[in-house]
């Protein structure tokens, strides 16, 4: 059976440039829609946070924010589905990513506020990327890559092709002028090619080696059908190339 490790933010909160607090978390669809996909695959998941603190979902993302009514309405039924799941999550410095197949960060604001400084996850980033075994983040999820450093201070992340949530698509959150700073910018000062669609908030995937990414929530069902895609069909034959 396939196994996947889920790594969410444990954040409830996005600290902003000028010291308020906006309240976050991970974003719904982007746990609900690869979840779903994944474990009606037949898939195992394992959950896992910092410190194994239960995730926080940000309430905005079942909002205006999230979509038509009947999506946020599958979404959240998804989600209450696993609520006992996302309840119990393990410690993420007590699982070992090579005994996954897959690993999968989901977004939302919480990984910039945890995720991108969290050594433990930087180190299990660091050594999924070299391993050449699939790993997969999602929107803001990108921003934990910021944690995973050489021991010359470079990311072994730079000269991947990536995307991640635009500085556009940020800049669309009345919020987001406070921001201490703009994931795109960030990924780009790693040494990463960044990658964005031509029109915001529609699916865009990037697929480099055993990395692959999305831009943004609208990105979850794609980039989730295109790991299933190659990680179903060829786990065992060694990494994908690069498209």
């Amino acid at each position: 059976m396939t196994q996947v490790l889920f790594v969410i933010s444990a954040a409830d909160r996005w600290t902003l440039d000028d010291g308020t607090v906006h309240p976050s978390g991970y974003w719904a669809e982007e746990v609900a829609v690869p979840h779903r996909i994944f474990s009606e695959a037949g898939w195992e998941i394992t959950v896992a946070t910092p410190g194994g603190k239960a995730p926080t979902l940000d309430r905005l993302s079942l909002g205006v924010a999230g979509g038509m009514p009947g999506k946020r309405r599958e979404v959240k039924a998804y989600l209450d589905s696993i609520e006992s799941t996302l309840a119990h999550p393990a410690a993420l410095d007590s699982v070992d990513a090579n005994e996954f197949d897959l690993v999968f960060y989901p977004g939302g604001h919480g990984p910039m506020e945890d995720l991108a400084y969290d050594a433990t996850s930087g180190a299990l980033l660091a050594e999924r990327l070299a391993s050449g075994k699939p790993l997969a983040l999602l929107c803001h999820a990108p921003a934990a890559i910021l944690a995973a450093t050489r021991a010359d201070g470079t990311s072994p992340f730079a000269g991947y092709r990536m995307t991640g949530l635009s500085n556009r698509e940020e800049l669309l959150n009345r919020f987001a002028k406070k921001a201490p700073w703009l994931l795109e910018d960030r990924l780009k000062d790693a040494g990463v090619e960044y990658s964005k669609g031509l029109i915001p908030l529609r699916p865009h995937v990037v697929v480099d080696r055993n990395l692959y990414t999305g831009q943004n929530p609208q990105s979850s069902k794609e980039l989730a059908s295109r790991l299933l895609a190659d990680v179903g069909s060829s786990a065992s034959d060694g990494p994908p190339g690069v498209h």
